[in-house]
């Protein structure tokens, strides 16, 4: 149908990104990143991720970065991955094609086409102050002046060099840190066509200069006495964790002992000035929690997610004084998705994680002692 000679509607719009195979900083990944735990730890192995790249690059435009290439009906502009997640390194540009398509025999007028690039913080599940997402990035870029599309098939180029990209993509129960490339096709009487790409941004960190073991006594008075130690406090994400558990006094009946990694996202406004402590614990102390995960909301704007990413037994039987029980956990084998410690971010929300050791007796009460560990990444994938 046709309005005002406008060609009317029909017109369907992608979007491709350059994922060439020789630049080092783009990964291909088996899946979206995502907050929840899953339920199959091996579900990943099934399908690796693939390696496509453009299967034929040199199909996109010789000329300028912004002309327009009419392309015959079946030919390929590049693979550009469909389907296909990658990750892009910080440092590497954003760069890809808009693809246009329209019935066969049919036109569409437009009043100009642009492609524009955001980096935004997306508090929408949070509590905030009438701003639910705010963007940090926002760059955009005309690809075409006012005009008619004839082709079945219209291929646009597009780049964005030398972007600051500041935060690592994250996606939480509460908030998200999302980079994407969106495209909007004005139209005269007719609200404007949107498709919206998300791009997945990985900062590759540094090694902390100073990595200082952990140490800690905790215990209650004339119960419970214990001593454990953790060789680093910072880790990158494929990791191993080592350390040991001393008893130095027992006069209560231990049942088992489980190690837990704890994720805790913070979100709302003024994140950096809110103390965050593990909650039901003191600080130094061991205390008996009925719970240790859930959700809670602090006082003011403040709302805190925790989530139990993983949990294993590495004692099974009442222990003795002088017993040590030696602790060996795989970063990588958690079935969830690690992110680097984010620390309060434009003071908008913080992601932190816990080593969390519980204690259970025979009469099912549970003891427990959180230490903090910071995480960064290694590389990118």
């Amino acid at each position: 149908m046709s309005f005002f000679g406008l060609g009317g509607g029909g017109i369907r719009v992608e979007i491709e990104l350059d994922n060439h195979p020789e630049r080092a900083g783009v990964v291909a990944l088996d899946h979206p990143p995502g907050w929840k735990v899953r339920k199959n730890v091996f579900a990943s192995l099934k399908y690796p991720p693939g390696k496509r790249g453009l299967s034929n690059p040199s199909a996109v435009t010789n000329g300028a970065a912004s002309a327009i290439t009419p392309v015959a009906p079946g030919s390929a502009a590049g693979g550009g991955g469909h389907g296909a997640v990658y990750a892009y390194e910080a440092s590497e540009d954003v760069e890809g094609r808009v693809l246009l398509f329209l019935p066969q025999g049919k036109k569409a007028d437009h009043l100009g086409i642009k492609v524009q690039f955001f980096g935004r913080i997306d508090m929408g599940m949070a509590i905030h102050e009438g701003r639910p997402h705010y963007d940090f990035i926002s760059l955009s870029k005309e690809l075409a002046p006012p005009g008619t599309l004839y082709q079945a098939k219209t291929v646009i180029p597009f780049h964005f060099r030398n972007v600051e990209k500041d935060h690592e993509s994250y996606r939480g129960r509460n908030v998200s840190v999302r980079y994407f490339v969106r495209v909007v096709v004005e139209r005269k009487f007719l609200p404007p066509i949107h498709k919206e790409h998300e791009v997945f941004v990985q900062i590759i960190g540094k090694e902390p200069a100073v990595n200082e073991s952990i140490k800690m006594e905790v215990g209650i008075e004339d119960c419970l006495h214990i001593e454990f130690e953790y060789e680093r406090r910072c880790y990158h994400l494929n990791d191993l964790i080592l350390g040991k558990i001393n008893f130095l006094l027992v006069r209560i009946k231990i049942k088992h002992m489980e190690l837990a990694v704890i994720r805790r996202e913070t979100s709302g406004e003024g994140v950096a000035t809110t103390p965050i402590a593990p909650p039901g614990a003191a600080p130094g102390s061991a205390l008996p929690a009925a719970g240790l995960h859930g959700n809670s909301a602090d006082a003011g704007n403040i709302l805190t997610e925790t989530q139990t990413l993983t949990k294993y037994e590495i004692m099974d039987g009442a222990p003795v004084k002088g017993e040590q029980i030696p602790v060996r956990l795989y970063l990588k084998g958690i079935p969830a998705d690690l992110t680097p410690t984010y620390d309060a971010v434009n003071n908008r929300f913080s992601v932190r994680y816990f080593l969390n050791l519980v204690l259970v007796d025979e009469e099912d009460r549970r003891y427990f002692k959180q230490q903090e560990i910071i995480l960064w990444r290694k590389e990118i994938g």
